[in-house]
């Protein structure tokens, strides 16, 4: 597992038995997030459709104790199948933020997966804060360690949905 940071990006990789094609269906299915999600915040999707082009958007349900129940809006903007996907949650339904003008923070999360060896794969999950406000840039840079035990726990649960397919 490699944990590397720099300001508001956080990257956690882990080498995952499984082939890339296997894991990116899982990834591109939001009905599979609450199963790999490391902060136990994600409640399930929405809807039941899984991402299958930059500009799909997939709603994801959400419990956090300082806001409640809420839903996030989160738009796919990578998309390369078996190789990355990633996307940029907006406030939904529920949210504090929802009815704000301009509250996408432009925050960004993305997954790299890139081959390694006989069914194997090297999984990169990125928080991409680069684009938040300053103030929530410093909230990133200052927590940094919680990202990181987040994300490495998500690719430790998606490890461990990979065997057990």
């Amino acid at each position: 597992m490699t944990n590397t940071t720099g300001g508001a990006v956080v990257t956690v990789s882990r080498r995952i038995t499984a082939p890339a094609e296997d894991i990116f269906r899982i990834l591109a299915d939001p009905g599979r997030h609450p199963d790999l999600d490391g902060s136990g915040m994600l409640r399930g999707g929405v809807f039941d459709a899984e991402v299958s082009a930059v500009g799909d958007v997939f709603v994801m349900r959400i419990h956090y104790g300082p806001y409640g129940d809420y839903e996030m809006n989160n738009h796919v903007i990578e998309y390369e199948p078996g190789r990355r996907i990633g996307w940029e949650p907006r406030p939904g339904r529920g949210h504090p933020d929802a009815s704000t003008p301009g509250a996408a923070w432009g925050h960004r999360w993305i997954f790299d997966l890139l081959p390694d060896g006989a069914g194997a794969t090297v999984v990169t999950e990125t928080f991409d804060g680069s684009r938040l406000p300053e103030g929530k840039r410093a909230e990133v840079a200052g927590g940094r360690a919680w990202w990181q035990t987040q994300m490495a726990s998500t690719l430790e649960r998606l490890a461990d949905l990979c065997a057990a397919r």
